[in-house]
């Protein structure tokens, strides 16, 4: 009966501990500290981008982050590093090109947005992207800029004129081998009728989508603590600052050069806080 009584214990703890570690994992907040020579950022990683919160917190341990340099800066838009190649960079050179030698899937969630503060992944973008890919280390902390109902409304226009740009892109890259084989077998006829059907295709599919509009409570924030609403559902959010945005704009005032890297190296060192 004893050992019955025991066996039972042993079951029990091992059920608890298998049972009870991923929810632990799932509902955890983790956080992680920038320490520059402007002072410090504390960041909350998102549960909702797991994949990109794993990595960063996984490079962190690595040390991969230390050292390197916020290596683009754009006052009103944003800071971005993460580029192993600025680590000892000569002064002057043009940076933005490293990568830590693989990329992530997207994880976008249409409930984040690009409001003062975020973090979020830099990527490749344009056609050679499809997929919006982000970059495995090079990340970016938006500072963005306070707009206008008016901007916000010119905003929402563009928004969605991209996108039907990126809808003609898709259909037009999509059918690229067939339009080459009729230049190449100058059957221009055929090639301006197959022109005009992908033109009517992706016009089609626009047409089928809800307008893009800027929901009341982004406009409250892009009104009154600023952000960048253009790249809403384009980039991948991960993470937000909690404390030292104001570490953030002295770091996006900083001079710089004609690559918008700043003149005096930022260096980065980042820890995992829990």
């Amino acid at each position: 009966m004893k050992q019955f009584g025991y066996s039972l214990l042993i079951l029990t703890l091992l059920f608890q501990v298998s049972c009870g570690t991923p929810q632990k994992s799932q509902t955890a907040e983790h956080h992680v500290k920038i320490e520059t020579s402007y002072g410090d950022m504390t960041i909350r990683l998102f549960n909702q981008t797991p994949a990109h919160r794993d990595n960063f917190i996984k490079l962190t341990e690595e040390g991969f982050f230390d050292g390197l340099l916020f290596h683009r800066v754009i006052e009103n838009f944003m800071i971005q590093g993460g580029d192993p190649n600025s680590k000892n960079a000569e002064a002057g050179k043009r940076l933005g090109g490293g990568t830590p030698g693989y990329t992530l899937p997207a994880e976008i969630d249409s409930s984040l947005f690009h409001k003062r503060g975020v973090l979020a992944a830099a990527r490749r973008g344009g056609p050679s992207n499809p997929e919006k890919r982000s970059s495995g280390s090079q990340f970016y902390i938006l500072q963005g800029t306070v707009f206008s109902h008016g901007a916000l409304d010119t905003m929402e226009m563009k928004m969605n004129k991209q996108r039907e740009k990126q809808l003609m892109q898709k259909h037009f890259s999509q059918a690229q081998d067939e339009l080459n084989q009729l230049k190449m077998e100058n059957k221009l006829d055929e090639f301006n009728i197959r022109v005009a059907e992908l033109r009517e295709a992706a016009n089609q599919e626009a047409s089928q989508l809800a307008p893009i509009k800027i929901d009341a409570e982004r406009r409250k924030a892009y009104t009154t603590v600023g952000g960048y609403p253009s790249l809403d559902n384009e980039y991948t959010i991960f993470g937000e600052v909690i404390e030292g945005l104001d570490v953030l704009d002295k770091i996006a005032a900083v001079a710089t050069d004609q690559y918008d890297r700043p003149l005096e190296d930022v260096q980065m060192k980042v820890k995992v806080l829990d």
